[in-house]
C-alpha cells in the first residue's frame, strides 16, 4: 500500500508547519513530527480510527489542534485533509465525497 496526499492536504500541512515555525523556531518541526507519527500510526492500522464521513477516518495529532483525515483501500492510503479543529467541518465532508 502506498501513501498519497491530496494537494489540498499537502498545502494544509505545509501552511501549518510554516505558521508554527514563524511563532517559535523548532515548533514547525514538532508539528511535522506529530503529523508523521499520525500518518505512521494510521497506516499501520487504518481501520482502528474513528470513521467520520463516508469511508473517511480521523486521527488526532498530539499536541496540536489538528486531525489527519484519510481513507484507505487495498492498494492506497489517501490523506484527504490535515484539518485544524476550528475550521468548518463541511470542508472535510465535501472532500470526502470526491
Amino acid at each position: 500500500m502506498r501513501i498519497l496526499f491530496r494537494p489540498e492536504a499537502r498545502t494544509e500541512a505545509l501552511e501549518a508547519k510554516s505558521w508554527y515555525e514563524a511563532r517559535s523556531v523548532g515548533l514547525g518541526l514538532e508539528f511535522s513530527r506529530s503529523l508523521d507519527a499520525a500518518v505512521a500510526s494510521a497506516f499501520r492500522d487504518p481501520a482502528a480510527y474513528s470513521l467520520i464521513e463516508g469511508d473517511c477516518h480521523r486521527i488526532l495529532l498530539r499536541r496540536f489542534p489538528f486531525s489527519l483525515v484519510y481513507r484507505f483501500r487495498a492498494d492506497e492510503f489517501l490523506v484527504i485533509a490535515v484539518f485544524h479543529h476550528r475550521r468548518d467541518p463541511a470542508i472535510v465532508a465535501r472532500r470526502a465525497g470526491t
